[in-house]
């Protein structure tokens, strides 16, 4: 028996995990919130993305943004990272332990539900987060990411 190229058998076995877990898991949706207090109510995906990766400490109208993360290895915090800034959680992880090593700054707070970030979010104007849509409530505001 002949067998396949490595690029190939890996490739194959690629389309098949991803088969598994597309019958299994379904790809979630997130949204950007923050408090009904928060003057803010669009963001670029560019400057949501800034503010999760530390790379901004302020939204556009100069006042502080203080980002809320959801835990690694949430479906929720995977599919926000992998939506807003093509990156994989590996990628993520990466990225912050350079931040940290180099002292330029610390990750976001990590929360272990969307209701926690909701909470939260909801008593801090200059907090911003991102949760399931099923878990919004009208102490927060859906931002409009473009």
């Amino acid at each position: 028996m002949k067998r396949l190229p490595v690029m190939v058998r890996n490739g194959l076995a690629l389309i098949g995990l991803l088969m598994s877990l597309g019958a299994g898991a379904q790809a979630k949706d997130v949204v950007a919130v923050v408090s009904i207090e928060s003057p803010v109510t669009t963001l670029s995906r560019n400057q949501t993305v800034d503010i999760f990766l530390g790379r901004s400490k302020r939204f556009p109208d100069g006042s502080q943004a203080v980002p809320i993360d959801q835990a690694e290895g949430s479906v929720a915090r995977d599919v926000f990272y992998a939506n807003f800034a093509g990156m994989t959680a590996a990628q993520v992880k990466t990225h912050w332990s350079k931040i940290i090593f180099t002292g330029r700054g610390l990750p976001p707070r990590a929360l272990p539900s969307g209701k926690e970030v909701i909470r939260l979010v909801a008593d801090n104007p200059n907090a911003i987060g991102y949760v399931e849509p099923d878990v919004v409530d009208d102490t927060v505001r859906v931002l409009v990411v473009r």
